[in-house]
């Protein structure tokens, strides 16, 4: 939890987008497991052999196997990362056990930096916008073009869960879906309530930033030890990590307009239920990058659906974000916390309702695949198949 704090400390300080920083927990919280599951060999491993004796610092493996990962990812913070490793082994007694844990976490770094070194994270961006000679488009480029073709950690590739297309433009669910976030999504509209507009603008927060403090929440309601830790992290983000690979190769395969397109564009649809308003604007700044499907909604379902296979229920917990200062949100179901972030990017004027419901889905199957495939407990890999 220490090191997770650490990590999102640096992705706001550095303000990190959310890809890079979904990779680096990842492969920072994958790491970690190897070393302290190495030891104790609760768990079937992800993709590694490491040998360990059981009297091996567990607490010494996980810290410098975590201090690895971040130094290689962010190397202009040695100073105050070699700072955060020293505070955490300072407590643990010197001996041939912290030596060994050091070893060995180091040796757990290595190897997953190795696994991730040619993962297609550092693709160039090659977005080309559309136009024709000589007519100028708004010059941002898009974000995060490349990110669903890297490498998933749990998936077979970026487009495992790709859905179908969005509805067609004269479809009735089209005509529904748009026609409601022309109303509650607008940035002066009259018929959303004012709780839907603090809820709208709390969740303009996004990324691992979001759910990260969920996570660590669930861990200290069940009194999990430094390995249930660990497993539990690190299945949280790799499962975020793939949610972000699968939005993305769908989003830029489809390529489907924002609403703040649609609707400024209506009348280009023929169809005269979406009536055009010139001037629409939503709630906050629109993602750029494509709208379909709802990437704050597959993640959330994601990890939702990890913490509730792993941990289960675990009373109330909070959230609190930048985007709205002195609000704190309370949940004591995980679903409900999940329906409130896909509500939430439709009150913001963001997404239609349909693509929450297909983020949803397709952030279900990805945690459910994540906790049913990695990183298994020996006796259930024990168990015969039926």
């Amino acid at each position: 939890m220490d090191w997770n704090a650490k990590a999102d400390s640096i992705a706001a300080e550095k303000q990190i987008p959310p890809a890079p920083h979904s990779r680096a927990l990842s492969m920072m919280h994958v790491a970690m497991f190897e070393a302290v599951n190495a030891i104790d060999r609760r768990y079937a491993p992800y993709k590694m052999s490491l040998p360990a004796d059981r009297s091996t610092s567990r607490e010494a493996a996980a810290a410098v196997a975590a201090h690895g990962v971040l130094l290689s990812i962010y190397p202009d913070l040695k100073p105050e990362l070699d700072a955060t490793l020293t505070n955490s082994l300072v407590p643990i007694a010197d001996g041939e056990s912290k030596v060994a844990g050091m070893s060995l976490g180091k040796e757990a770094a290595t190897k997953i930096i190795e696994l991730r070194a040619n993962d297609g994270s550092a693709a160039a961006e090659t977005y080309r916008p559309l136009t024709t000679p000589g007519a100028y488009v708004p010059t941002a480029v898009p974000l995060f073009s490349t990110t669903g073709a890297t490498t998933p950690w749990v998936m077979a590739s970026g487009s495992q869960f790709r859905p179908g297309p969005p509805p067609a433009l004269g479809s009735e669910v089209w005509t529904r879906d748009v026609n409601e976030i022309r109303e509650v999504g607008g940035r002066s509209s009259p018929t959303r309530t004012p709780e839907q507009t603090t809820i709208g603008r709390f969740w303009l927060f996004v990324g691992a930033r979001t759910y990260n403090p969920i996570v660590r929440q669930a861990a200290m309601a069940k009194g999990m030890d430094l390995v249930d830790c660990a497993r539990l992290f690190a299945l949280t983000s790799i499962a975020g990590n793939d949610a972000i690979v699968a939005v993305f190769d769908a989003k830029y395969h489809y390529n489907f307009w924002r609403p703040i397109t649609a609707i400024r564009n209506a009348d280009l649809t023929s169809n005269a239920a979406t009536p055009r308003d010139a001037s629409w604007l939503p709630l906050g700044e629109t993602p750029m990058h494509p709208e379909y499907p709802c990437a704050h909604c597959i993640t959330s379902a994601a990890i939702s659906t990890v913490l509730q296979t792993v941990v289960g229920d675990f009373g109330e917990f909070s959230l609190t974000s930048p985007t709205a200062p002195g609000v704190t949100r309370r949940w004591s179901r995980l679903q409900d916390y999940s329906d409130e972030v896909s509500n939430a990017r439709i009150w913001a004027g963001f997404h239609y309702r349909f693509s929450t419901e297909v983020g949803k889905d397709m952030g279900q199957k990805i945690g459910a695949l994540t906790v049913a495939t990695q990183l298994r407990g020996v006796e259930a890999m024990a168990e015969p198949k039926r």
